[in-house]
């Protein structure tokens, strides 16, 4: 498997080209994917993809309708371009050049999701954005500080819902759509509808989901060198009052993976003249899910270490207005959006055989101001705008006795006093047409951002200090030139910086990161900064191939990681029962990553196109004696797809795969998960891949029928850093109407 992927990444390279786009399969042909399409996040306002010189990726709402995934997390995975763990059937958590969690950044609607507890670990927020009512998704790969400020080290993830639509006559438009899905491998039971009602100057847009998830089947082709891997042979259940070990009755089933969700979005759309006014609502909730593989773990014994572990429902409320504005005299165009966000998290644990279940919740509320303006000139273009946004943080908890109910206190996970965050920003963007074939990027954004924090118990930890501050203020800026020629070939070199100021979560947490390893705040932590180089390449040829490279070099200063240290002159605590080391957040000196990325898509003929895409990511800490691998990078991974269009019926016959993610290169004191890997002791993931059909038929314009099987081998694996295994053989069925 290694030597294949090999082989299809230097034919790639060797025509050098550029990582731009990976071809939009939703399209009728590759000549549809054109270098004018319009994209939005890269400057905050519409600009040809042409004039952009940092990589992106591009999602329409007719791709997604083929791609057909459960959520959003997986949505990216089937891109092959963006890399996702999962520690948990209800997750995802997207890693973007060798940066993951609160080091990339998700947009919703030009709104930022990330807040002040965001971890370093793995998130899996990105799952409470409903897929199925997305107009659009963008990926912009590498540092894009400039237009987002703070953690868009490793790229920003925009997705953009359908607004309502307005009638062009004096008479109501009425349109919408719905789905009902299911998938084998969990028993997903998915139903969505969508309705837009429009007059000519206000229009309405509803929108609900409602998915089913059961167990998890993972795949029964087991490796011959590891054939217990991931096999569950028991599970925690209480039995007349007491925890008992159940046998699993089949162990290619994952027991306690199965949740619910549920996703709900309103919009308004007011036009007076050339202004627009949107109110957009959005509530996503779940059931409670399990963390399967907190749930899996075993002591020395082989007894496991936990009854239950689960998060209480994801809550995520988003309310916003934005208003457009047609042009004046300092702009062409100009969008302002003010947003609150009400964010509900809980983690709930119990020890195996312990009558004491701890819970934990976060309430986080985010208020927050964009205003974003454009203005055209000769040759010259600007986009500049300001950002506030405000954090308030609220951290409860209690014990709870399941043998009678009774409460108790306990250590809370953030300040139980309460924190706040603020952050101010400015930022200017600049594209200029220097000549018919050079167009320049560059812009410069200033940041101001604060935290205050407030420890009042000190029962269970006596930290030497009762507030924690911080003040910091960054500078960042990028400048890329775009060289494209008459005879296709486009080429890209750009230069950023980016910044990301520790949070709630980096400054304040007090939390186990895994079982024995205990993680104390540190509230001495600066911002961590990066230094982008990159250069990408392309040709196009007779506009029916395009292949091509990028080459990427990030020097990450100040990096956050974890490292050994003591409390109180102590290097071990009893916590939660169990003696832990005792570690912190700090800024390792230097890190540094690099990597490369290629992409080629053909027309092979008028109905068969092709595609491929390969991502190669290294990164290491600079230390002595011997530099240490950095954790999140994701081993060399992949897609190649054979698509089929035709009037009515598209079929794609595709493979996604990873290399293997070697002992020598695991973060053993970081995020890596070597626990949950092949060799639990030293880290090691086996390379895989798997064989997919994805079919689409258009009954006519008002109905289609989807069918799709993914994994057709049952080929088990196990996806790098990841607790979960993948599913086994999915069969997946959708029927889809529109009015």
């Amino acid at each position: 498997m290694k030597n294949i992927l090999l082989t299809l990444f230097v034919l790639i390279s060797s025509h050098v080209a550029q990582a731009q786009n990976p071809p939009q399969i939703d399209d009728t042909t590759f000549k549809e994917v054109r270098l004018n399409e319009i994209i939005i996040s890269a400057t905050r306002a519409p600009e040809n993809k042409k004039n952009v010189a940092q990589p992106t990726l591009i999602l329409s709402s007719k791709k997604m309708q083929f791609l057909n995934q459960q959520t959003t997390a997986t949505l990216l995975e089937q891109t092959g371009s963006v890399f996702v763990q999962k520690s948990q059937l209800g997750g995802g958590s997207p890693i973007i050049r060798g940066f993951e969690a609160n080091k990339v950044l998700i947009v919703v609607d030009g709104v930022r999701m990330n807040n002040a507890i965001f971890r370093g670990g793995h998130l899996q927020n990105v799952i409470t954005t409903d897929n199925a009512i997305l107009d659009k998704v963008e990926v912009l790969f590498g540092t894009a500080s400039v237009a987002y400020g703070s953690d868009a080290l490793g790229g920003v993830m925009s997705f953009y819902t359908r607004k309502p639509l307005l009638s062009d006559s004096k008479n109501t438009v009425t349109s919408g759509n719905a789905f009902v899905r299911y998938s084998s491998a969990c028993n997903e039971k998915t139903g969505h509808a969508d309705v837009s009602i429009g007059g000519n100057k206000i229009a309405s847009l509803t929108s609900f989901t409602f998915s089913d998830f059961e167990d998890l089947h993972q795949g029964k082709n087991h490796y011959s060198s590891y054939p217990n891997f991931g096999k569950r042979f028991f599970y925690a259940d209480r039995i007349n009052g007491k925890d008992s070990m159940v046998a699993n009755s089949n162990p290619d089933i994952q027991k306690q993976t199965g949740y619910k969700q549920y996703d709900f979005l309103q919009k308004i759309l007011l036009k007076t003249g050339k202004t627009e006014h949107i109110l957009n609502f959005q509530y996503s909730t779940s059931s409670d899910i399990y963390r399967y593989d907190r749930l899996t773990e075993t002591n020395a014994s082989g007894k496991l270490k936990s009854s239950q572990w689960y998060y209480g429902p994801q809550k995520r409320l988003l309310v916003a207005y934005t208003l457009s504005l047609g042009s004046g005299k300092l702009f062409d165009a100009g969008n302002i959006t003010a947003a609150y966000q009400d964010i509900e998290e809980s983690r709930n644990d119990r020890n195996f055989g312990s009558a004491k279940l701890n819970h934990r919740i976060e309430n986080v509320k985010v208020y927050s101001m964009n205003a974003d303006f454009s203005k055209k000139f000769t040759k010259d273009e600007l986009r500049y705008g300001a950002e506030a946004v405000f954090n308030d943080i609220v951290s409860k908890a209690n014990q709870e006795d399941i043998t009678n109910g009774s409460r108790s206190s306990l250590d809370t996970r953030y300040p139980d006093g309460g924190a706040h965050t603020q952050s101010y920003a400015l930022y200017g963007i600049h594209t200029k047409k220097i000549s018919k074939n050079f167009v320049l990027n560059d812009g410069l954004r200033l940041t101001h951002s604060s935290l205050t924090a407030k420890f009042n118990d000190k029962t269970f930890f006596p930290f030497p200090f009762n507030n924690v501050d911080q003040n910091s203020t960054a500078l960042t800026g990028n400048i890329g030139v775009i060289f494209s020629s008459d005879d296709g070939w486009r080429i890209s070199p750009l230069f950023s910086t980016g910044f990301r100021t520790p949070n709630v979560d980096d400054l304040t947490k007090v939390f186990e990161s895994a079982s024995g390893n205990l993680i104390v705040p540190n509230p001495d932590l600066k911002p961590e900064h990066t230094f982008n180089y990159e250069l990408s390449v392309a040709k196009t040829y007779s506009n029916k191939v395009q292949i091509g490279v990028t080459g990427f070099y990030t020097d990450y200063r100040d990096a956050l990681t974890t490292a050994p240290t003591t409390f109180n002159g102590q290097s071990q605590l009893l916590y939660n029962g169990l003696l832990s080391n005792v570690s912190t957040t700090v800024n390792k000196a230097k890190a540094y990553i690099y990597g490369i990325s290629g992409n080629l898509a053909a027309d092979i003929s008028e109905h068969i196109s092709f595609s491929s895409v390969l991502t190669y990511t290294y990164g290491r800490i600079k230390e002595s004696p011997n530099n240490y691998p950095l954790d999140h990078i994701a081993p060399m991974f992949g897609r190649t797809s054979l698509t089929g269009h035709f009037s009515k019926f598209t079929a794609e016959v595709f493979t996604l795969y990873n290399a293997a993610k070697k002992s020598k290169d695991y973060n053993l004191r970081g995020e890596d998960n070597q626990l949950y890997s092949a060799d639990p002791v030293n880290g090691y993931t086996p390379s895989w891949f798997t064989l997919n059909l994805r079919t689409k038929y258009d009954v006519n314009k008002y109905a289609a029928i989807q069918f799709a099987v993914e994994n057709i081998t049952d080929k088990f694996y196990r996806v790098f850093a990841s607790g979960l295994s993948a599913p086994g053989r999915n069969f997946v069925v959708t029927l889809r109407g529109k009015f």
